[in-house]
């Protein structure tokens, strides 16, 4: 089983009873996902630098696959009420590990037998992050086919976009099986 590293996208900021609610569910109490709580009042909301973090979750999941971590989260998500996952992204920053995950080969040895390996971002000592556009950009240079964004993570992304989209709206049984979805 690997450990997936992501960012899952919420359709609101917590509030203080969910995130009591989020800090009491067993299925969340293991710290591997972590959250940002705003200020008390909504409409303080748009004070916070970075009112956009108030939506995500960070998600340090063990799974077989990344799909797996990612549905795995927005089940456990849904035992918080009024609180629902809608999206999920990977960031740029990386680890030299998390870059090796993402693309399925070992970029340790890589980045020592091939020139023009992407230098680490510039940060504070200890842990060396790489941009993994970089990455992804410098393996195309020396033949590898790498999708900038992984296939489960499109999946992922895209059926809880779907199922938010869905979330209380009435689609006729017919039109979701035309669409290639189940009928629910």
């Amino acid at each position: 089983m690997s450990e997936w590293s992501f960012t899952l996208l919420v359709d609101q900021p917590l509030t203080a009873e969910q995130a009591d609610a989020f800090d009491h569910c067993d299925a969340l109490a293991d710290g591997s996902v972590s959250y940002t709580l705003g200020p008390e009042r909504p409409g303080d909301h748009a004070r916070v630098p970075d009112a956009s973090a108030l939506r995500e979750l960070s998600c340090d999941i063990d799974a077989p696959t990344l799909l797996d971590a990612v549905a795995q989260v927005a089940r456990d998500l849904r035992l918080i009420p009024g609180l629902r996952a809608i999206g999920v992204r990977y960031d740029d920053t990386v680890t030299l590990e998390e870059a090796a995950q993402r693309c399925g080969r070992e970029l340790s040895r890589w980045r020592k037998e091939f020139t023009g390996f992407p230098a680490p971002e510039p940060g504070v000592g200890g842990t060396e992050f790489y941009s993994w556009r970089k990455i992804t950009e410098w393996l195309a240079r020396i033949g590898e086919d790498v999708p900038e964004t992984p296939p489960d993570l499109l999946v992922a992304d895209r059926a809880l976009r779907l199922a938010d989209a869905l979330e209380g709206t009435d689609v006729p049984p017919g039109t979701l099986r035309s669409l290639g979805l189940p009928a629910t």
